[in-house]
């Protein structure tokens, strides 16, 4: 995707998707796969739609490397929000215990929201920290714990787990900031849920991925469209799906595959030390974030003088680069370093933050 109003987006979601996934997106809205009808109308009981899902569902236990035979793929719409409620729907009844680590707003929103079911307690929480830093791993778990929950990326605050123990309880992660951007052994969960509109494709679609043992045991009967296992059994068919969104993230999976994910990771991994070297270095600028607990995806910095800020911001727009400006609750910058982000557009960013300098 070229020309003259191509930004250098830097937003946290709905974030940049490979310029190739967006131009090949085009033309199947005009005509899917020479058949007369856009991808926006392929009837979700078609053969069509069927072999795309099959494919995504493929591409997805690949790139996790996980056994299509232990783990089942869902794709389902309501975002993280029902993420937060379908989990303790299933897994946590009124007299059970669940484990949630506090390390940020949409970690403590999944734990609010898990009360409604059952005792859902903060295993470990930098809540006094203004979340400006992860939480202490627990050195002990209650063994009753019905799951253990973990945000693993905090898009907000700019922390991200670089490594998760093994735990002797089944294990959930809300990776939607982060899957398939690092280095994660996807065989330690036992659920993982990822919004699309962050590394995977536009809004509107969750992708789940599940251990089947896991989610065959629910704890309390529910209407088919809130449990995993009915939804299992229908194949994401429950409902009719979102099979625009979900055919653009079978895009980007296809890109991620063809690519290579070691590739990928190398890549963030050069753009997020180059912002980050940028912003120690820069004398107008800071890290409110430790090294060990930086994300590599959402890189969260001030400046030392707070009245500059809106000046750099403006600075950079007139270098159409866009998407910078920090969560409304901590102000400030935030560069998103999804994958689709590529090293040119960090260099063009850096590049700014030096010519931002005085004299």
């Amino acid at each position: 995707m070229s020309g003259a109003n191509r930004k250098h987006y830097f937003g946290a979601g709905p974030a940049a998707m490979p310029a190739s996934v967006l131009e090949q997106m085009a033309r199947d809205v005009l005509d899917y796969n020479r058949s007369g009808i856009s991808i926006l109308s392929i009837p979700h009981r078609d053969e069509a739609f069927a072999e795309i899902l099959q494919e995504a569902n493929e591409l997805v236990l690949q790139l996790a490397n996980l056994d299509p035979e232990e783990y089942d793929v869902l794709w389902l719409q309501g975002g993280g929000r029902m993420q937060f409620a379908m989990l303790p729907m299933n897994f946590l009844g009124p007299d059970q215990q669940a484990g949630y680590i506090d390390s940020g707003h949409w970690a403590h929103d999944a734990m609010k929201t898990a009360r409604y079911y059952g005792n859902a307690v903060p295993i470990a929480t930098s809540a006094r920290e203004q979340y400006r830093q992860l939480p202490a791993w627990p050195s002990h778990l209650p063994k009753d714990l019905r799951y253990l929950h973990i945000t693993s990326n905090n898009t907000i605050y700019g922390t991200q787990w670089q490594q998760i123990p093994a735990t002797p309880v089944p294990l959930v992660a809300d990776m939607s900031s982060d899957i398939f951007s690092g280095k994660r052994n996807y065989q330690q969960f036992s659920l993982i849920y990822a919004v699309a509109q962050k590394n995977l494709g536009p809004a509107g679609v969750t992708l789940i991925i599940a251990r089947k043992s896991f989610i065959q045991n629910p704890v309390r009967d529910l209407p088919d469209v809130l449990s995993y296992k009915a939804q299992v059994k229908a194949g994401s068919l429950l409902n009719t799906p979102p099979v625009g969104a979900i055919y653009n993230c079978l895009l980007v999976l296809r890109w991620i595959h063809e690519n290579g994910l070691d590739i990928i990771i190398a890549n963030n991994e050069q753009k997020s030390a180059m912002l980050y070297a940028a912003i120690d270095n820069n004398p107008l600028f800071q890290s409110p974030i430790k090294g060990s607990d930086r994300s590599s995806m959402n890189v969260v910095f001030t400046m030392k003088n707070p009245e500059q800020e809106a000046g750099f911001i403006s600075f950079c727009k007139e270098r159409d680069i866009e998407g910078i400006k920090g969560h409304r609750s901590v102000g400030g910058f935030r560069a998103s370093l999804y994958n689709a982000v590529s090293i040119s557009d960090v260099e063009l960013l850096v590049q700014a933050m030096k010519d931002f300098i005085p004299g």
